[in-house]
């Protein structure tokens, strides 16, 4: 197997613990066992037991002199995984396969983490040589085959590559700020 073995180690809640502390390091700058246990609804000591095992796989580290939380480079790389992920799994299910935007945001979140770099990659360009061809002929005036009309709300044309769309995932959810 090709990719990288880490992308199977997480559990779906494993992956929600680091989702967390990116999303409170990025809007208070500080993550903690508190803080961390109040937003996802846990004890502190469950939410400590998780974190070891965060700490363990190179994930999580924390600072010696205040306990803050802190993202190693890798579990910074797989948050932006797994939230690309989960952004290109809720366009696709939502606009491509059409179930409601309820659904595809609950099973976009079930899914996220299990998706491989590489997938993620492959899925990204399919979905954008989809609507970007779709796009195009419909700006040229031509007519796309019946049940080919492939439009979604993510502008996948606004991204150069698979990897310029990764580097733009920042929240923690896969919807912009202003929709």
């Amino acid at each position: 197997m090709t990719n990288k073995t880490h992308e199977i180690e997480l559990s779906h809640s494993m992956a929600h613990y680091l989702l967390t502390i990116h999303k409170l390091k990025e809007g208070r700058g500080f993550a903690r066992v508190t803080d961390i246990a109040k937003d996802l609804k846990l004890t502190k000591g469950s939410v400590s037991t998780a974190l070891n095992n965060l700490k363990k796989k190179g994930f999580v580290t924390e600072e010696e002199d205040c306990k803050f939380l802190l993202l190693t480079d890798k579990g910074h790389d797989e948050v932006h995984r797994i939230l690309s992920s989960r952004t290109l799994l809720f366009y696709f299910l939502k606009d491509f396969v059409g179930v409601s935007e309820e659904t595809a945001e609950r099973d976009s979140c079930l899914m996220e983490h299990l998706m491989s770099s590489e997938t993620s990659t492959k899925f990204f360009d399919f979905m954008k040589n989809l609507a970007c061809t779709c796009e195009r002929i419909s700006k040229e005036g031509g007519e796309l085959p019946k049940g080919f009309n492939f439009k979604t709300s993510l502008d996948f044309c606004e991204f150069d590559s698979a990897e310029n769309f990764f580097e733009s995932q920042t929240g923690d959810s896969h919807l912009d700020e202003n929709s």
